[in-house]
């Protein structure tokens, strides 16, 4: 069995093709960030050589498999969609005022906010050159998609409505900023791969649902874990202050006894390590984590149910493994 990220794919044929594709996706990468401007060169290519899941990419080039995965236009539409995401990290990273991005000084960090902002400025422009060369809709699905990612980014910063439900308000942010460029991943990899009618209009919302599912994920690692396996410090969001699905949940009880909680939750940063502690092990012991988990199962089955209905063919196994993995990472 081979794995390609996050699961083992045990036909070994496809898993040749996905991880020849791969390859493939990481010279396309390298080859958009050339520049004549050396720092620009430099930085384009930073958070590339830094590595990554590529799980986007991975989404195109298994969608793909649905058609005829060799078409031409298939490994250049993962790497649009792959540059569009890096884009994201370094505007991203600017954002947050992060110091650390995939175990590396973040590029704002090392240089500063001006070039990190440029940098993303670029990717996005390379990953539109590529779509130019892949038609009209490709274009115009790019741009949905990512006024869509603006749209959710710019609802996380404003925060909910007054009067409005956090807890929706959430899920549709992770919906717009998150899972709408891993749908957009799925229906490029079906588009361009010829796949028969219909399967992109299924394989958008499944991966549009497994998108949410693997954010939820990660929310509830963020908690959960005893160790690093989430790829943060366990409750990162807790003492930056990120109200996350657990925490959301445990702020709409009560009861007298969550007070505490709800205390702590409502405090804004925890950044003193006894109150983060507290906060930690008070929302680890709380229903809301089974809450958590519950909402994550039913993202994972919508994803579920929509690929069930795509052709019985090897790879609709490995979508079926990606949406188990999501939920059982969480334990």
């Amino acid at each position: 069995m081979i794995t390609v990220v996050p699961v083992e794919l045990t036909d070994a044929a496809l898993a040749a093709e996905v991880l020849d594709g791969l390859a493939l996706v990481e010279d396309g990468l390298r080859d958009a960030a050339r520049a004549q401007q050396s720092l620009l060169a430099e930085t384009a290519g930073y958070l590339i050589d830094a590595g990554g899941k590529r799980f986007r990419a991975t989404l195109v080039l298994l969608a793909a498999q649905f058609g005829n995965a060799r078409d031409e236009r298939v490994v250049p539409a993962a790497v649009a969609i792959e540059l569009t995401h890096l884009a994201t990290l370094y505007h991203d990273d600017v954002m947050d005022e992060a110091a650390v991005r995939r175990g590396h000084p973040s590029a704002n960090s090392r240089w500063d906010n001006t070039v990190a902002i440029l940098t993303g400025d670029f990717l996005f422009a390379r990953a539109s050159a590529i779509l130019a060369g892949l038609g009209a809709d490709a274009i115009r699905i790019q741009a949905a998609t990512f006024a869509q990612l603006v749209s959710g980014q710019i609802a996380e910063t404003v925060g909910p409505a007054p009067g409005s439900d956090p807890l929706v308000h959430y899920l549709q942010v992770v919906t717009d900023k998150t899972a709408s460029l891993i749908a957009t991943a799925g229906r490029f990899g079906a588009m361009f791969s010829g796949a028969p009618d219909g399967v992109a209009a299924r394989i958008a919302p499944a991966c549009e649902a497994l998108g949410v599912a693997w954010q939820l994920s990660d929310d509830i690692l963020d908690i959960a874990s005893e160790s690093a396996e989430s790829g943060k410090t366990p409750g990162t969001d807790l003492r930056e202050g990120v109200l996350t699905l657990p925490m959301l949940h445990a702020l709409r009880s009560a009861s007298p006894a969550d007070a505490r909680l709800v205390e702590l939750l409502g405090s804004g940063e925890l950044t003193d390590a006894a109150l983060h502690a507290e906060a930690l092990a008070l929302l680890r012991a709380h229903p809301a984590m089974d809450m958590a988990r519950a909402d994550l199962r039913h993202w994972a089955m919508l994803a579920r149910d929509e690929i069930l209905a795509l052709p019985d063919v090897p790879v609709r196994a490995a979508f079926e493994a990606l949406c188990a993995f999501v939920v059982e990472r969480t334990g």
